[in-house]
């Protein structure tokens, strides 16, 4: 049997549709190897259009109390600086 500790458990904030919830998680999952993401590049890994991340960064950056999330370029597409 295995334990579960309540602190390894990364808890969605409430309000988040599922989309954004994707996008919080996978930028926790990939922040500590990575700070530039690439919008185009999200939606790869996420099965979604880069439209649709750039739509939901906002509401992401804002639920995300454990990230900071700014806007960092456009050029080639926007990108996004992560970091813990």
């Amino acid at each position: 049997m295995s334990t579960v500790h309540p602190e390894s458990i990364a808890v969605e904030p409430a309000g988040l549709s599922a989309k954004q919830a994707r996008i919080l998680r996978y930028l926790r999952e990939n922040a500590a190897e990575q700070t530039y993401f690439k919008s185009r590049l999200i939606a790869d890994k996420l099965d979604l259009s880069a439209k649709e991340v750039g739509a939901n960064m906002s509401a992401v950056a804002d639920a995300a109390t454990d990230l900071d999330v700014e806007k960092w370029g456009y050029s080639s597409g926007t990108t996004w600086m992560v970091t813990a």
